[in-house]
């Protein structure tokens, strides 16, 4: 994952540690054990296992190689919680973990304070550097599984026929009105920013934390382009539902048009109801889509975003584009510290100061790139290196942060990645033009 050779100046590693394990377990206090159970997709996992699984990681590349008195909290958790790493240990399959009502979550969250307890012991040993590196990299690893359990959690409750929202408490009532406030914002105009393109580096400079994937930083040329100001919104995309998006097929690729066809996709997913009738499904309940319309339309493949670009008679940026753009801006906006937990809209004022707003936050935003390694690339040695590297086929890159992403977790190198046809996530975009 990270190929990092020093620390990041300044970095506290103990207080980074700690943060990201206190906000995990806030993040499942609405949750009751019966919701951490639930699997309700191939893609999701249960809460509980990324409860699980994050402290896996800390025992499996932290504590095992570099704590020599820790003794492991149970010989099957070596097992049971591994998610992928072939060259590490065998795992069960994916789509089997709602099945795991053993062990308990009580058992788990010992589990947690076991681990949190030997890192803490660790920390105050004055360890080697390689050590400290690693602890960076395991709440990186952690902060990836705050997102993917918020974005579970959500599909999980959208399949509920009872549509619970994982946060709408009655305390919370001002700050949900709030967050609805900023989605009905009246839409900014669309416009089209230049960018003068030529010869542009890419990648992390390398004087921070990064994934292997986004190294080794190098040049790029890039012919002059034009990025939307904005991602396209809730109503936009509506339009392009009420023209027949999603039955012309002149509009898809191949293996889209499938996909629809397959899927019986009709609207994004968390949309119900009918043309002029939209409701959408959010971490906050559901809300119609008047209250919507001017925030980012999410849950949509690549697939999804390709069509719409083409009935725009525009096309998706590429990541170098995107990057090149969003590089040098700072990372605020509607992140996971912000705690709307649902995208808001671009704001007009803010149209008036910046060419192109909401790099960082709301929707990930789709790329027309292909995951591949960058010229260079290096996967680390060892099980770790399995974390990135080999998912290098068959994938698209998605940029800039979601509403459930840690502010502290994103940057304008960073390179998500996912399946063409993948919906669940937070995932959005915007148009380009050559």
């Amino acid at each position: 994952m990270s190929t990092i050779t020093s620390l990041a100046p300044g970095i506290n590693i103990s207080a980074r540690f700690r943060s990201t394990r206190q906000r995990t377990l806030a993040l499942i206090e609405p949750l009751t054990p019966e919701d951490m159970m639930v699997q309700s997709s191939p893609d999701a996992s249960p809460a509980k296992w990324h409860l699980a699984h994050t402290s896996w990681f800390f025992e499996s590349f932290v504590l095992r190689e570099f704590l020599h008195s820790y003794e492991v909290f149970h010989p099957d958790f070596v097992w049971l919680f591994n998610s992928y790493y072939q060259s590490f240990a065998a795992f069960p399959e994916k789509r089997l973990r709602s099945s795991f009502s053993r062990p308990s979550l009580a058992e788990i969250l010992r589990y947690r304070q076991h681990v949190d307890k030997a890192v803490e012991r660790l920390l105050d040993s004055n360890p080697e550097p390689e050590a400290l590196k690693r602890i960076e990299l395991g709440a990186n690893h952690e902060e990836q599984h705050q997102e993917l359990l918020l974005t579970d959690i959500l599909h999980a409750f959208f399949t509920n026929p009872l549509r619970p929202a994982y946060k709408l408490e009655p305390m919370e009532a001002d700050e949900t009105r709030s967050a609805v406030k900023d989605s009905q914002q009246k839409r900014a105009p669309s416009r089209f920013a230049e960018f003068p393109g030529g010869l542009v580096d890419v990648g992390h400079t390398g004087e921070s934390f990064c994934f292997d994937n986004e190294l080794q930083r190098h040049r790029v040329w890039l012919d002059p382009y034009s990025l939307a100001t904005r991602p396209v919104a809730c109503g936009e995309f509506a339009e392009f539902i009420a023209d027949g998006g999603y039955q012309k097929p002149e509009l898809w690729l191949s293996a889209g048009w499938d996909a629809v066809r397959h899927n019986g996709w009709r609207a994004p997913l968390y949309w119900s109801g009918e043309v002029g009738k939209w409701n959408l499904f959010t971490l906050r309940g559901e809300f119609p889509l008047s209250e919507m319309e001017a925030a980012p339309v999410s849950h949509v493949s690549y697939f999804e975003a390709d069509a719409y670009a083409r009935w725009a008679r525009c096309r998706l940026p590429t990541e170098f584009e995107w990057e090149a753009a969003a590089e040098g801006q700072p990372v605020k906006g509607n992140l996971l510290d912000s705690g709307r937990l649902l995208p808001s809209s671009a704001t007009n004022s803010l149209q008036d100061q910046c060419p192109a707003q909401q790099f960082f936050g709301d929707c990930w935003e789709w790329t027309a790139s292909a995951y591949l390694s960058y010229p260079g690339f290096q996967p680390l040695p060892g099980s770790l290196g399995e974390y990135n590297g080999k998912f290098m086929s068959g994938q698209m890159v998605l940029r800039g942060g979601s509403c459930v992403t840690p502010a502290a977790h994103i940057r304008a190198s960073y390179r998500n990645f996912f399946a063409p046809e993948t919906r669940w996530q937070f995932s959005g975009f915007r148009l380009a033009k050559s």
